[in-house]
């Protein structure tokens, strides 16, 4: 009988066999031993020897909770902000350039699958609650064996689970085009702003949109063949989350994993790219002294700096933050982990400010609606005159005759009232 003292806020034992040394073939064996759980872990064996106790764990996985509310609250916004927009840009094509109308709505459309993936199905709920379950009981113990068999590894992997599967793969996709579709909008304009292409060629949409959907479609399938291969689903996921592996056994960050090699590489690679765009474009465009500007210095500012947050926003430069995250020292991770997660999980909350309500065309549609939903004035009328006392000539001897005049009634409407609702 043994009671076992481990870390219970890192690790849950998940399962144990009763083993002794053989010496016969140099490895444990279990003969003639059986294995028992209730309050301590029991062995038993028939024979007298040397023993030991195999026990497999499983991780508990620690996160902050404000940053999970932000992240919620803030892919909550941005779903509502990409929905404006998308409908936006579908219903007021026809005064646009059809293909940049269809840039903004393939990158708004990836990333708002993107985020209604991410709030329903990003948690593993299945390892959640395994790693939740802390009771002695046997039954409760999901992965627990009453046959006394040696353990493959002292960490205990979560049952398969095919729903988290697929819900990673969906996510690595749409968030790799969504990465993709931020370099083809830098593309274009660099080819709009820095070479003045115009019109595009009449293949230009087919072309990007193969681009921008096949490209991510070709790096998922590699990955799911590179490692789902081997039919252990978390060499793709992670356990706790449906999300690409990143961590090796000892929990360190590993470059052999999909996290590294099918994401952070590729995307690093697009960043580099949408920055040197965006660099080219402030320079060159941007910030460019006009010596034949005449308006405002303080308007011209505010153009300019609202100009540039928003190519930054619709390149998806704030992603950098990310990095930042991943080699910074403990001191400084939370605070770019905030940053990370404020500044992107609202991302499409800042497409949708930027180039949604500040464009000249949702304003005046705006304006339209108001007008049409707004309570008419209410004409009612009211009673006045106005009495003008004049003195009329005297005559000889006589006293002065006060005369009388009567103005009609008029008009007044309430809603020219300046109090009036």
């Amino acid at each position: 009988m043994l009671r076992v003292t481990y870390n219970t806020s890192e690790l849950q034992l998940r399962d144990h066999a009763c083993v002794f040394w053989d010496y016969a073939i140099n490895d444990w064996s279990t003969a003639g031993c059986t294995k028992g759980r209730d309050q301590f872990l029991r062995c038993k064996c028939n024979h007298t020897t040397n023993f030991a106790v195999l026990m497999a764990f499983q991780i508990k996985y620690k996160y902050a909770k404000p940053l999970e509310y932000i992240s919620y609250v803030g892919v909550g916004l941005s779903i509502a902000g990409l929905t404006i927009t998308i409908l936006f840009q579908i219903f007021t094509r026809k005064t646009r350039k059809s293909s940049i109308t269809w840039m903004l709505v393939s990158l708004c459309f990836s990333m708002l699958i993107f985020n209604i993936i991410f709030i329903s199905g990003i948690e593993n709920h299945n390892a959640r609650k395994d790693s939740s379950d802390t009771s002695g009981n046997n039954q409760q113990f999901s992965t627990y064996t009453t046959t006394n068999t040696i353990l493959t590894s002292d960490v205990v992997d979560p049952p398969a689970d095919a729903w988290c599967m697929v819900v990673a793969v969906l996510l690595h996709y749409f968030l790799l085009a969504t990465f993709m579709w931020t370099a083809l909008n830098s593309a274009q304009l660099y080819l709009l702003l820095l070479r003045t292409m115009k019109p595009f060629p009449g293949h230009f949409i087919v072309t990007m949109s193969a681009i921008g959907w096949g490209v991510p479609a070709a790096v998922v399938a590699i990955t799911l063949g590179a490692t789902y291969g081997e039919g252990k689903a978390l060499n793709y996921r992670q356990e706790e989350f449906c999300w690409l592996a990143a961590l090796d056994q000892n929990q360190n960050f590993s470059m052999k994993k999909p996290m590294f090699w099918s994401f952070l590489l590729p995307v690093a690679f697009i960043l580099l790219f949408n920055i040197i765009i965006f660099v080219e474009i402030i320079v060159s465009v941007i910030w460019k002294e006009n010596k034949n500007l005449t308006r405002n210095k303080k308007d011209s500012l505010v153009k300019k700096m609202t100009a540039t947050i928003s190519i930054v926003v619709v390149l998806g430069i704030t992603w950098t933050i990310g990095y930042l995250m991943l080699i910074s020292h403990e001191e400084t991770n939370l605070f770019f982990s905030y940053a990370f997660c404020i500044f992107n999980a609202t991302q499409g909350l800042q497409i949708c400010i930027l180039y949604t309500f500040r464009s000249p065309i949702f304003k005046k549609k705006v304006s339209e609606v108001s007008s049409v939903l707004r309570v008419p004035g209410i004409q009612f009328y009211l009673h006045s005159e106005i009495y003008h006392v004049s003195k009329s000539q005297p005559a000889k001897h006589t006293q002065g005759i006060f005369r009388l005049s009567e103005i009609p009634t008029e008009n007044i409407s309430l809603s020219t009232l300046p109090n009036s609702c």
